[in-house]
């Protein structure tokens, strides 16, 4: 796991991933963000001295989870600058921050809003649009463009990905609870349901033909596999299959093993005498997530602070259609953001 974010950690500004292709002019700053830091020294055998000095603290004081909306403008260009993972012709990917939604009004926050001033920071001359990227929820891989002719091409081949169902992305995340079977698909129907005035997304188990045909309801399908678990907690790999608002959250409740930070779906899981039971969507509403105090105590948090748990849910790798004579990758790959690899380390989950 150290090799592999050693490759594709972005330190500041540019720089070349091993794999995806040059970024041109690099530049570096003198220090290494903290996770990176300690997984290279612990490499030869030494211990930095910000892990020891972290050895205790919780992921809400780590760099990564102020919130997007809390911060300015400007710092969040100049973040988005340093986590570009991919550049190269007319497309930019970047690996952006938990809860930076994609479009939102005029006046709010969100990644198109701050397109002009992020090609200025690029120094690129055309205008910026995004092919593909994660949802405001989850962190992880955003693909922009400058050419609309190349954006088609990449539309028509994920357009053909999900006729044949075949996964465009793949996202990593830290669940509470180990699925059973540890690998397997979920196949359900969803819709978008009215409850205490909020627009909830809930399975739908026998949807008639005509709820189907009139696109009230959608068949979904996400193929998932545990990496490793430990701790009561798993690390997923989830390949959906499908597009609907919120999938991967609810599917995840579906198995009982609702995603860490998820304050929206995690009620509908509940343990009555040991056993998991499913709660009736009408009953559970969004709330603060319940967490075993055990695993408070992996992560040296309190119940007062869960609400400020961000969704450890990431867009880890894009597929990519076949460029000419190999002018891109065929896959973009973007590491987990610091809170989500902190995690991993207090709940000893191992990427491998």
């Amino acid at each position: 796991m150290a090799a592999l974010y050693r490759h594709t950690a972005i330190r500041s500004g540019w720089r070349a991933v091993s794999g995806i292709g040059s970024l041109g002019s690099v530049r570096t700053k003198s220090s290494a963000p903290w996770y990176q830091e300690h997984l290279e020294m612990e490499d030869k055998g030494q211990k930095s001295p910000s892990r020891i000095r972290e050895q205790k603290s919780s992921i809400l004081r780590k760099p990564g989870v102020t919130p997007v909306d809390k911060m300015s403008k400007e710092s969040l260009c100049e973040l988005l600058e340093q986590n570009v993972v991919y550049r190269e012709g007319p497309l930019v990917a970047i690996n952006k921050p938990q809860g930076l939604p994609i479009t939102g009004s005029p006046e709010g926050l969100s990644l198109v809003s701050i397109l002009p001033e992020l090609q200025q920071i690029l120094q690129i001359k055309s205008d910026l649009h995004v092919v593909k990227a994660a949802p405001k929820e989850s962190s992880g891989l955003v693909l922009l463009s400058t050419c609309h002719i190349t954006t088609n091409k990449f539309e028509d081949f994920y357009a053909e990905c999900r006729k044949s169902k075949r996964p465009i992305t793949t996202f990593c995340a830290i669940t509470l609870g180990v699925p059973s079977p540890t690998e397997g698909e979920i196949k359900v129907a969803l819709k978008v349901e009215n409850i205490g005035n909020l627009d909830l997304v809930v399975p739908v188990m026998h949807p008639s033909k005509g709820n189907l045909e009139r696109r009230e309801v959608k068949r979904t399908e996400t193929w998932y596999k545990v990496l490793h678990y430990a701790e009561g907690c798993s690390l997923l790999q989830l390949q959906p299959k499908s597009v609907y608002k919120d999938q991967l959250l609810v599917h995840c409740t579906l198995k009982f093993c609702p995603i860490l930070g998820d304050h929206t779906y995690s009620s509908r899981v509940a343990k009555i005498l040991g056993e998991n039971i499913y709660v009736s969507v009408d009953v559970a509403t969004p709330k603060t997530q319940r967490i075993e105090e055990k695993i408070l105590r992996r992560m040296h948090l309190t119940e007062q602070q869960v609400h400020q748990m961000p969704l450890h849910l990431h867009l880890q790798q894009l597929q990519m259609p076949d460029g000419p004579s190999g002018t891109h990758p065929t896959l973009l790959t973007a590491p987990p953001p610091p809170y989500f690899q902190r995690t991993m380390e207090l709940l000893h989950l191992k990427m491998k």
